[in-house]
């Protein structure tokens, strides 16, 4: 069969790339085309577009780039109708991706959804596009289901696959030395995947450096940006760059302040104690904050219904506040430690191992002409 896969961003581009690992036990003779990175041109997809040239945050960013936005949109609709797949896979994304859903339906395209649009926060008449839009929504958190539940939409809940990728993953006793990283303390910083999210985050973050002399301190680096770019950053501090390592980082750090997004969920999952840090544009800040119907940002604190991590948003993200929160999670022992027990419980919710073969089992199953 044939698979046009869209994901728009790092994280997508991770989990669309497992997905076509599995689809292809499934389906040996599996040809893909995609919208998305690396990872899933390495996992034998033709590569349409790249992410980086796609990721455009915040309101006043997309309006600025509403052109390059519209162009892209409308390349992607004759590039489907020319391949002509036998499904298309939209992968979180949701400003591109359902648009693209809504033309898929119509040319009669099957429509797949893996990893659902945060509609639960925010613009939840969403939902109904989804419905008349996307044949099968596959879902990554555990109260996503009851959600759209009461829409009247059954989806399926396939765990989240940050499980499976985190398992894979094999600790390296030498990585601190070959890092040329000491003994003392580490403090992970990971600021975010966007460059617009890295140049006001990171600054911030680095104040840190002067005030705790007693730890040391490194960036993961987004790998759609490489260390060239973090380097004028840091002025002559003492911070080690990390590329392409992040888990070895979060293996070995006492500590993270990590912008809001998958990385938080990462952080919590190898047992980091972590600060969730996000600041954005002013106006898109106001316009996000007046439509946002969520207590949280970080989805650790979302799974889970209640503070686990602390948030520092907007103007409370500042050196003070960072310094202080900071502090606790390296010196209150009691605290690291409750910290640790709620990372527990939130990997149980998780709903266990396994999410990227249980989608690719069901998608396969959908696409079967009994069911199409």
């Amino acid at each position: 069969m044939k698979y046009y896969i869209i994901a728009g961003e790092a994280s997508g581009d991770l989990h669309a790339s497992n997905l076509m690992a599995e689809l292809k036990i499934l389906d040996p003779r599996a040809e893909f085309r995609c919208w998305g990175g690396d990872r899933m041109q390495a996992a034998g997809s033709v590569l349409v577009r790249h992410y980086r040239d796609l990721a455009f945050m915040g309101f006043t960013e997309v309006i600025l780039n509403l052109r390059t936005i519209l162009k892209n949109i409308r390349f992607c609709k004759e590039d489907i109708k020319q391949w002509n797949p036998d499904v298309v896979i939209l992968v979180d994304y949701p400003g591109f991706n359902l648009r693209i859903a809504e033309f898929a339906k119509q040319e009669g395209f099957k429509t797949f959804y893996y990893i659902s649009p945060q509609v639960w926060a925010w613009k939840q008449s969403r939902v109904y596009k989804i419905k008349k839009v996307v044949d099968r929504m596959f879902v990554i958190l555990p109260f996503e289901a009851a959600f759209y539940n009461r829409f009247e939409y059954p989806v399926d809940f396939v765990g989240h696959p940050l499980l499976d990728e985190i398992q894979k993953f094999s600790k390296n006793d030498s990585w601190l030395a070959k890092n040329k990283l000491g003994e003392k303390p580490l403090v992970a910083l990971l600021p975010g995947s966007r460059k617009q999210e890295v140049e006001t985050m990171l600054p911030l973050m680095l104040t840190m450096v002067e005030r705790f002399p007693s730890a040391q301190f490194a960036i993961g680096t987004a790998p759609s940006l490489g260390p060239d770019f973090y380097r004028p950053f840091l002025n002559g501090k003492n911070v080690a760059l990390v590329e392409n390592q992040t888990y070895d980082l979060l293996n070995h750090s006492n500590a993270a302040l990590v912008t809001s997004g998958t990385a938080t969920l990462e952080t919590a999952l190898f047992g980091v104690p972590e600060v969730v840090c996000y600041k954005g544009g002013q106006v898109s800040y106001m316009i996000a904050r007046s439509l946002v119907k969520i207590k949280f940002i970080s989805l650790v604190n979302l799974i889970m219904d209640r503070e686990v991590v602390k948030e520092l948003i907007q103007d409370e993200l500042n050196e003070k506040n960072i310094y202080t929160e900071l502090k606790a999670l390296l010196d209150n022992k009691a605290a690291a430690a409750q910290m640790k027990k709620d990372f527990d419980l939130l990997r149980e919710k998780l709903g266990g191992r396994g999410a990227s073969a249980k989608t690719a089992g069901l998608m396969w199953h959908y696409l079967q002409p009994a069911h199409s």
